[in-house]
């Protein structure tokens, strides 16, 4: 009668448990993107809008859809970053602890938009919002409460982070409201917060905003030396004297 007993108990908890797991399941791709929705633009200081999310708990999966970061004011095209598909593999055990592994991330086909002209572009000013973050100490807390204000903030890691496939529009201001649109080499970061007890998620977008960025005003100034060589009555050079050193945050 005891041992019937024990193993009605024993099955009971295993019920709550899947229950409790298909629960969160069912629950975690909204509150996941609400809460990318809530904190990106904190980080970044622009509109961060998400259509799709949907999260695998048990096999460490997730797969996002239609990602865009706005603009900063004054700015005129659409978006600065438009992802139409990013994939997502994750230590599932991982997610209840301090430190969430990711295992591997791969952002396939982003659009990139520069937009910018003399001594400032839409991405440099991204890239200096997340730097003021970082320097903060991160972005400011909504939690009303003083415990859990005090609660510690997730950590990350991250073992492989791949772009590939990626196109910058460039609109440059001061040659005729031009635009170009070349491809991104692929961009590949490993062991991001491997060490130790893993990095924020405002370094995490610091450090690969940064690879970004970096890498589009490699392809800008070689557009704009190219550019140079058949417009210079149009003062291209000189953009490309303005443009020079916008990226080094």
């Amino acid at each position: 009668m005891k041992k019937m007993i024990l193993w009605g108990v024993v099955v009971g908890l295993v019920v709550l448990i899947l229950a409790a797991t298909i629960t969160v399941a069912f629950f975690l791709d909204g509150i996941v993107k609400k809460g990318v929705e809530a904190v990106g633009p904190k980080i970044t200081g622009v509109s961060i809008k998400l259509d799709e999310m949907h999260i695998g708990l048990l096999t460490g999966s997730a797969r996002v859809k239609g990602l865009l970061v706005g603009n900063p004011d004054g700015y005129k095209t659409p978006s600065a970053i438009s992802v139409g598909l990013a994939e997502v593999g994750v230590d599932p055990f991982s997610v209840f602890s301090d430190k969430i592994v990711i295992r591997s991330i791969v952002v396939e086909a982003p659009e990139i938009t520069f937009e910018g002209g003399l001594g400032a572009n839409n991405l440099g000013k991204i890239m200096e919002n997340v730097n003021s973050v970082a320097q903060a100490g991160g972005p400011p807390s909504t939690n009303t409460t003083t415990k859990a204000a005090a609660k510690p903030a997730k950590k990350f890691e991250v073992d492989d982070f791949l772009i590939t496939g990626a196109k910058v529009h460039i609109s440059l201001t001061g040659i005729g409201g031009k635009e170009i649109t070349l491809p991104l080499p692929e961009i590949h970061l490993t062991n991001l917060g491997k060490d130790g007890a893993g990095i924020t998620a405002t370094d995490l977008t610091r450090r690969t905003l940064n690879a970004l960025t970096t890498a589009t005003a490699k392809v800008v100034s070689k557009a704009i030396t190219d550019l140079g060589r058949n417009a210079a009555n149009m003062g291209v050079s000189k953009i490309k004297n303005g443009l020079g050193g916008l990226f080094g945050n």
